[in-house]
């Protein structure tokens, strides 16, 4: 068994401040024996304005907030999700060079070894723009963010590793295309809304643990923030079989639980659904 960590914050726009909290929340996550700890989204910056995130945009493979991810990796001796941070170009190495867009970010989410090496990188495929009628909040994510273009399954101590960022979760289809790759763990940064959190959240997170067979860490902002947005929060761990392991419903805090690669391959072979799929349309 692997002791697996969800963090949960309500980040703001001091991103110095945001880094003390997220140190504060892994080393609780180490001291309860986790070796995977994921952060939310946005961990490092929840901004007044989606601009914000132009403004503190890092070079891949350098910069204060991958610092930070590195040196609390290899300080805790842990494998990090970096939630997602502004990367302001492409990074060598992890997928056809692309040119970077004036003005835009791309939503990067970054995993780390235990050593603090930087192993795979995940940029946000789906973005948010829609218009949310009851609350009258309105997003439009691309006006800022850079989509993502692959598809992300890394090897890890712990088994095949997904990285999916928040709005993937309504797209299905991505995380076949990470079952194609034989994922065994899906890690979900995500910001959820108060609205669309409250309807949705917790159905989505299990059906792609239900329907893939898959262990589900879902790392979540949770509160009120200082841009007037409130955030869902309710991160979780969720088993192969839907069960939720352990869950923060609201507030900072950390989420553990013990997967079993054993009991997941169990699963899968008395309850072989997805061996039975007859329709493969994964195009990545």
């Amino acid at each position: 068994m692997t002791r697996v960590a969800a963090v949960q914050m309500a980040s703001g726009p001091n991103v110095g401040a945001n880094l003390i909290e997220a140190e504060r929340l892994i080393t609780m996550a180490a001291a309860n024996g986790a070796r995977l700890v994921v952060l939310p989204e946005n961990f490092a910056l929840m901004g007044l304005r989606e601009e914000d995130k132009v403004a503190t945009c890092e070079t891949p493979g350098t910069g204060p907030i991958q610092d930070f991810l590195a040196r609390q990796a290899a300080t805790h001796r842990v494998w990090l999700v970096g939630g997602t941070i502004p990367l302001c170009a492409p990074a060598g190495g992890f997928g056809p060079e692309r040119p970077a867009e004036t003005g835009k970010v791309y939503a990067a989410c970054l995993l780390y070894d235990d050593g603090g090496q930087v192993v795979a990188r995940y940029d946000k495929m789906h973005l948010f723009d829609v218009r949310l009628e009851a609350s009258g909040e309105n997003y439009t994510e691309s006006l800022i963010i850079v989509p993502g273009e692959r598809v992300v399954v890394a090897d890890t101590p712990f088994g095949r590793l997904g990285l999916a960022v928040c709005y993937d979760l309504r797209f299905p289809e991505l995380f076949r295309c990470m079952l194609e790759q034989e994922v065994e763990i899906f890690a979900v940064p995500s910001a959820f809304t108060a609205l669309t959190g409250k309807a949705h959240w917790e159905p989505l997170v299990r059906v792609r643990a239900i329907e893939n067979l898959c262990y589900v860490i879902a790392a979540a902002q949770g509160g009120y923030h200082l841009n007037g947005r409130e955030t869902h929060g309710d991160s979780m761990v969720v088993d192969p079989w839907g069960h939720v392991l352990d869950r923060l419903p609201s507030g900072a805090g950390v989420v553990c639980a013990d997967i079993d690669l054993e009991h997941l391959r169990g699963i899968r072979k008395g309850f072989p659904a997805i061996h039975h799929r007859r329709l493969h349309c994964c195009g990545h």
